[in-house]
């Protein structure tokens, strides 16, 4: 009967409308919630006389549909705190519940998505959100390089650990030696006195060392011979010697006062296409860069001072932690009170082919489904990813104009349908009188 049609019409009408009015109020609610995405509800006809000229029309109603609108990002916040990070695009942080570190015996960690979060070591150092989010990425190598890992599962994803009382210390591998030579010292009656250099390096374990140089000039008896005898001691093998060189100098006009030619009497030997030695210390390689045949930047020797003009190194003492910050690759740095910088991890970004697709939970975390497709982790900025951002939160997706306006439409379409089933009551009260 079309009126009971009617009525069961109005009915579907009041149910989908509460149902558009409760993601209108989730919406609004979540509306200062940062990574909140927007949730939208539609509406889809459904017909039940499908026959052209029957003469009777029985009202189907309207069903609602919800779905998360997970792919709509909301705008960056900036914010005081190195580790409150968000994507600048499109992808996900990949994280893990706290409650799965202690109760999860597997090799890997339950994957579990979100866009934001603000994290912070808790007692054991590891980053996690006060909602209990902990962060995952990939440890990194001693040298800060990042191993090979597959990127279709999170086998080799591990918690982000930082310790407040961390220490570390690098080791000294390179050195670059600029010294300039007193070429009075190596004429006929020069005095013939050996010139000494310590420099400083940073052995494996922290611990300060020195190599210890001497320039002995070799006197002629007439003019100048233009050569020295280099030989580098080493203070952690109690002065033992690791490097004899005799060292040539150019005379001409062109190359005056620059290497003419390096002969190797012990230890490394010398690499003229690079202008190093192969020095072997107590804790392993240095690689010292003397300069190459001709060039000015590296040993020389003009007029008649010694002087040391560049000499650098890489390496520093031990030193304790004081700041980690994620910069854009995702790549998570320690820097030291001594000035050192190491890399610890990486944050991989997380997608899937439908963000749309993914099973939405607590605390604005996601899920892969059928329906979102297989998760990727990609390098932060490759392929369709955004870029990770510290300082940075992402805002909550709700535009409170639009659903304020929404919750209007919706009420007056609730009231309408209350109307019809008014209507149709009055109707059947009519249709109960005819009969008195």
């Amino acid at each position: 009967m079309s009126i009971s049609s009617s009525l069961n019409a109005g009915v579907a009408g009041l149910s989908a409308n509460a149902t558009r009015l409760a993601t209108i109020s989730d919406n609004i609610a979540n509306s200062g919630t940062f990574g909140y995405k927007r949730a939208s509800t539609d509406f889809e006809n459904f017909v039940i006389n499908q026959a052209r000229g029957a003469g009777t029309y029985s009202a189907g109603g309207v069903r609602a549909a919800t779905s998360r609108l997970i792919d709509e990002q909301g705008a960056l916040v900036p914010t005081n705190n190195a580790l409150d990070l968000a994507i600048s695009g499109r992808g996900m942080l990949p994280v893990t519940p706290a409650v799965s570190l202690n109760s999860f015996t597997g090799g890997a960690q339950p994957l579990m998505m979100t866009t934001t979060g603000a994290f912070r070591p808790d007692a054991n150092g590891v980053l996690r959100t006060e909602s209990g989010l902990v962060l995952l990425g990939w440890p990194a190598n001693a040298d800060g390089s990042i191993p090979v890992l597959p990127r279709d599962t999170v086998s080799g994803l591990r918690p982000v650990v930082i310790t407040a009382n961390q220490t570390a210390g690098d080791p000294t591998t390179t050195m670059n030696l600029g010294v300039n030579l007193p070429a009075t010292a190596t004429e006929a009656e020069a005095a013939g006195n050996a010139l000494p250099l310590s420099v400083e390096y940073f052995g494996n374990l922290g611990t300060s060392h020195t190599l210890d140089i001497t320039f002995t000039p070799t006197v002629p008896a007439t003019g100048s011979s233009n050569a020295w005898t280099m030989q580098i001691r080493d203070s952690a093998q109690n002065g033992a010697l690791i490097g004899e060189y005799t060292l040539t100098f150019d005379d001409t006009r062109a190359n005056g006062g620059t290497l003419a030619s390096v002969t190797t009497v012990s230890g490394g030997a010398y690499d003229p296409a690079t202008g190093s030695l192969d020095l072997t210390v107590a804790g392993g390689p240095i690689a010292m860069t003397i300069g190459k045949l001709g060039d000015a930047n590296g040993l020389t020797q003009l007029s008649d001072n010694f002087a040391p003009t560049a000499i650098s190194k890489d390496g520093s003492p031990v030193g304790n932690l004081t700041t980690v910050e994620v910069d854009d690759n995702g790549f998570v740095t320690a820097t030291f009170d001594t000035g050192f910088t190491r890399r610890i991890y990486q944050i991989p970004v997380v997608d899937v082919p439908n963000p749309n697709g993914l099973i939405a939970l607590n605390n604005q975390t996601f899920q892969v489904s059928p329906d979102s497709g297989s998760f990727f982790l990609w390098d932060a900025g490759d392929g369709p990813t955004g870029a990770v951002v510290g300082y940075a939160r992402e805002g909550s997706a709700t535009d409170v104009a639009a659903e304020l306006t929404a919750l209007i439409q919706t009420q007056r379409a609730y009231s309408s349908n209350a109307k019809v089933i008014q209507t149709v009551d009055d109707m059947l009260q009519e249709t109960t009188n005819i009969k008195r």
